[in-house]
């Protein structure tokens, strides 16, 4: 009987836990839900897939997609996400990037060019992903990821030690987490879809306030200047709630083993 029982508790721990999941999409063939402004719109990329493409490959644009909808955003604030994206179409070396954005106003963009479609927005957090070197406060580099806050594009928190090469034309996947209770902001980024254990940046901020509301809308910005790229988001995944993505959950990977030695122990007991 005892066997039973903890091959039943092993195999319950065993399936996925649930959590809460605001905004999924495997794939852009449909972009009901958001709001596109200015160069942002739903396209097809060099391999057929329907992708989010927040800017083309065309000089001195701005673009932004964002829910139409602000999300409730839970325990102070917290929230996970997971996407895909891609440069590719590159001109003039390829610019200026990708921004994932936690803002308070849904049909905007911000400044063209070294702005990344971000310059500009108050009340905001911006992840950037920038592929072009603008001098100092992107450490001159051209290949870097930085926090940004309230819509400056000077980072309070930089990398440009980049596991990956952002102009590379191959997929690439981030995960960003914030945990309210902490005012952890957590990046990873990756060139193959396996979470990375270590943080590429993490950075001390109260989201609450910099918001000053638990209702936002969350999205994409891009800019091109005098280069370009097509900055495609191929997958996203947003949940409304300190939930990693990717994350195995600890607690039931411990009561797993530990329903698995009972299992053991019983067959000895028996032997």
């Amino acid at each position: 009987m005892f066997r039973i029982s903890a091959l039943a508790l092993a195999m319950s721990l065993a399936a996925p836990v649930a959590s809460a999941t605001t905004i999924l999409f495997n794939d852009f063939s449909s972009v009901a839900g958001l709001q596109l402004n200015n160069a942002a719109a739903a396209a097809t990329d060099g391999s057929s897939r329907s992708v989010l493409r927040v800017t083309p490959s065309q000089f001195n644009q701005a673009g932004s997609a964002f829910s139409t909808t602000a999300v409730t955003l839970g325990a102070n604030v917290s929230f996970s996400t997971k996407f895909a994206f891609n440069f590719n179409g590159q001109r003039a070396g390829g610019a200026d990037g990708l921004v994932f954005v936690v803002q308070t106003v849904s049909n905007t963009a911000g400044g063209i060019g070294g702005g990344i479609g971000y310059l500009g927005l108050p009340n905001s957090v911006g992840i950037e992903f920038d592929n072009w070197n603008n001098g100092g406060g992107d450490g001159n580099s051209d290949n870097h990821v930085g926090i940004d806050i309230n819509g400056s594009v000077s980072s309070v928190a930089l990398n440009t030690a980049l596991p990956v090469t952002l102009d590379s034309g191959t997929d690439l996947f981030a995960w960003i987490d914030y945990d309210g209770n902490t005012d952890q902001l957590e990046v990873r980024l990756s060139g193959t879809n396996s979470r990375p254990a270590a943080s590429l940046l993490a950075y001390n901020v109260d989201l609450a306030a910099v918001l000053g509301t638990p209702n936002a809308f969350v999205g994409f910005t891009s800019g091109t200047g005098a280069a370009a790229a097509n900055h495609d988001v191929i997958s996203w995944e947003f949940r409304d709630t300190f939930a990693p993505v990717d994350l195995p959950e600890p607690m039931s990977l411990t009561l797993l083993g530990v329903a698995l030695a009972s299992m053991g122990l019983a067959r000895r007991h028996r032997a």
